[in-house]
Order: C-alpha cells, then structure tokens, then sequence
C-alpha cells in the first residue's frame, strides 16, 4: 500500500494561487504522502504539456509517486457527433495520462438529472461501448482506465459492477471511492466489501451524516433519498474508517490509497490531519 493525496484536496488553495501544483507535489511529499493523484482543477495539462515535465521532474525530486491521472468526461449524449466528440476527447487525455508516466486512469463516464435505474439500463449499452473504446486506446501504453462510484447517476456498488462487466476488459475497473457510496444511501463498510475486488485505486474520503429530517444548516448536501452530508477529514467523520480500511488491506489490495478531503477546514489542514489518521488507522487494521 501506498499512502498519498490527491491534488483535489489542495485545489483550493492551487485555485486560490497559493500554491502552484508543483508546490502541491512538495507539500506532499513533505507531510508524509507517497504519491500524488493529479486532478487538473486549477491547471490545465491538456493545453500546457510543458507543466506536464514540471510535474514529472518534480515528483522526482521529492521522491514521490504520480499515482493516477483523474478527469471529468460525460458520455451521454443527445447525438452522435456530441456522443463521439467525447470520446475523442477522453482519448486526447489518455495521451496526457501517458505523458505523466502513470498507468491509472480515472475518467467519469455519465450524468443525468434522471438517476433512475430504467434509464441506466437504457444507457448502459453505448456508455459500455464508449468505456471499451478508451481503455482499448489506453492499452496500447499499458494504462487501465476506470469508472469512480461518482456523481449520482453510478455510484451505488450495484450500477458500478454493471458498467464493469458490460465493459468486459482486463483494463477497465474502478477507482473506488469509499465516501462517494454515502451519497447514493449505500453504507460504505458494505460498498467497499462489494467492490474492493474491481478496484484499480482506492479513494479515502470522510463525510458527517445527518438524517433528512434534521436539516443541519448551511455547508451540507442532500444524498439521492434526501439525507445531509458534508465533507469530513478522513478518521474523523462518520464513515466507520476502521473497518473500511480493514476490509480493504484484508481484501489484498495492496495498491494506492489517495486521499479526498472536501472539508470546511482549511484544505492543508484537512489533509495533513487526514494524512496522519490513515496511516495510524491502517497500521491498526
């Protein structure tokens, strides 16, 4: 296993230019972390690919890993231009995956206003098709592409599998997100158990959890049946992480753990704290 952020969780402070994303790659390296997911919010690869070496050579330096490269991608569509200008698209990333030197890649494959299960069926057969052109592009420089537990639409366990299997290749898993099933009503502890076997990377991300009739205020969203959930630092929110944890480091998996912190903390102090609890609760797994 191998313990390290993704820049996600410093985004604020990138956006807020207060740190750049090789200064990103310092501070994680500096507070413990192995690796360094990269999301680009706050920088642009696909149109800058000299940042693209800054990063590498960076990542170098400071002794630290670049896990995985995760973009957002949509591949339903009202037709098919629209249909396949997007996967050209997410090709075009794939590239940009390869340039960083990583062998994972996460994109998203879909979202809806409707989320129900009729309508996943429906898409299910050209999204499995999208999916198998990519990560039969991918192949060719050894990357496995992978769909998160994401954005309502597929995020239950359940729907995530379905895409899995209807995609049927070697290369395409998921990068699972432990926090993300809370946003569909799934209980997390029992999510990962169902998944942790699909997963190509493992996301750690925390959330506090009230129930639809206590309306807790500003800062806070609404899960698929109306429950209320905001950002946590991970150890300290109300996912059982210890048992999380050791589900996934008794299930084998022995690949990356990246941390997600989308707290109101201020993002460094989030996933410093969060760094430090992982690590001690792994430990103890």
């Amino acid at each position: 296993m191998k313990l390290g952020l993704s820049s996600y969780s410093l985004a604020r402070a990138i956006q807020a230019n207060e740190m750049s994303i090789t200064d990103a790659v310092v501070w994680i390296a500096n507070h413990g972390g192995e690796h360094i997911e990269i999301v680009p919010i706050g920088f642009d690869l696909t149109n800058n690919p000299g940042l693209i070496e800054k990063i590498r050579k960076q990542a170098d330096e400071s002794g630290i890993e670049i896990s995985n490269y995760a973009i957002g991608a949509n591949l339903v569509a009202d037709d098919e231009t629209a249909y396949e200008n997007e996967i050209q698209r997410v090709m075009k990333e794939v590239d940009v995956a390869n340039a960083l030197g990583v062998k994972l890649m996460r994109h998203d494959v879909a979202s809806r206003s409707d989320i129900s299960i009729k309508q996943f069926q429906a898409d299910l057969p050209k999204l499995a098709e999208a999916c198998q052109r990519i990560a039969d592009y991918a192949a060719q420089y050894g990357i496995t592409t992978s769909v998160e537990n994401h954005g309502y639409y597929i995020q239950a366990s359940d729907r995530v599998q379905a895409l899995i299997h209807a995609v049927n290749r070697p290369n395409f898993k998921t990068t699972l997100d432990i926090g993300n099933f809370m946003c569909a009503d799934e209980d997390s502890v029992a999510a990962t158990k169902n998944n942790i076997s699909y997963a190509s990377m493992v996301h750690i991300k925390d959330f506090y959890w009230r129930p639809s009739y206590l309306n807790p205020g500003s800062g806070w969203f609404r899960t698929t049946a109306g429950n209320y959930l905001r950002g946590a630092i991970s150890g300290q929110g109300d996912i059982d992480m210890r048992e999380v944890l050791r589900v996934v480091k008794h299930s084998g998996y022995d690949g990356y753990l990246s941390i997600e912190f989308e707290g109101m903390e201020d993002c460094r102090i989030g996933s410093e704290y969060g760094l430090q609890n992982v690590r001690r609760l792994w430990d103890e797994a």
